[in-house]
């Protein structure tokens, strides 16, 4: 399986519409390969607090439909990241979107746990309540969020749900950098899962960003890492790997806590 993780630059000097379509380019540039994923936030940038009011768009908005027009154009599956959704009743949500090769929508996720503490995202945006997972052909993807890479529990879920590959997005800060690796491989091993996790480049408000998109195989051997600037970086995995690792050293099966939530 091949995946291209699209660590795209968020710079306060270009427009969000401009951003959209040239995100779009991007995508379509990875015919042939299976998934392409874009960061979290990246039409407005995850630290730019005072354009998440101004930028917020319905689910079926912009960035949807320039999304879904260029997973089918390209053929792939797209995790498209994540955009401020407005909802009908006006709350705003982190909210990812998970398109298939047809450019129909497979999934919308809204991200669990808010950054931010008493400040931003935590006080801004509403908390998605629902752990989604997606079938791909060759893997089944579990999805979140950024922040939601230092909660273990919810990706347990994930694995519960049935996920293989754990599929992260984020905007990431580059001062915390040596977490964002720490806990991609953490969850990878934790989990016996593949972790693919796609941060953005650039500046949000200030924040600059880590990159180092990563990608983790289940043993925790990390596959490909890329470097702080734009970039693509494409990775071929093999998804049976997982079964083959949760079989040959079946610590999962170990597992005593949490039992009745996998009953």
């Amino acid at each position: 399986m091949h995946a291209s993780l699209i660590q795209i630059a968020v710079n306060p000097d270009e427009s969000v519409n401009s951003r959209r379509e040239r995100a779009a380019s991007l995508v379509v540039a990875q015919r042939g390969v299976d998934l392409v994923v874009l960061p979290e936030l990246w039409p407005v940038g995850a630290f730019n607090y005072t354009a998440f009011e101004t930028e917020a768009e319905p689910l079926l908005g912009p960035t949807h439909d320039v999304m879904a027009k260029a997973a089918a154009e390209s053929g792939v599956w797209l995790h498209a990241g994540s955009f401020v959704e407005r909802a009908e009743d006006g709350t705003l949500y982190n909210t990812s979107l998970v398109f298939s090769p047809e450019g129909e929508r497979a999934a919308a996720y809204r991200k669990i746990h808010r950054f931010g503490f008493d400040k931003g995202e935590a006080v801004m945006m509403g908390a998605g309540e629902e752990l989604v997972s997606v079938a791909l052909p060759e893997t089944v993807i579990g999805l979140a969020t950024c922040y939601d890479l230092r909660f273990p529990e919810l990706f347990r879920g994930l694995i519960d749900a049935g996920s293989e590959t754990l599929v992260v997005v984020a905007g990431w800060p580059e001062r915390r950098r040596t977490h964002w690796t720490l806990l991609a491989k953490a969850r990878a091993v934790e989990n016996q899962a593949y972790v693919l996790a796609v941060g953005s480049a650039g500046t949000h408000a200030d924040i600059q960003q880590a990159g180092h998109s990563i990608v983790v195989d289940p043993w925790g051997e990390v596959l490909a890492e890329a470097g702080p600037d734009e970039e693509v970086l494409t990775v071929e995995f093999d998804p049976a790997r997982t079964g083959t690792i949760r079989e040959q050293f079946p610590a999962l099966k170990d597992r005593r806590l949490g039992l009745a939530a996998r009953r």
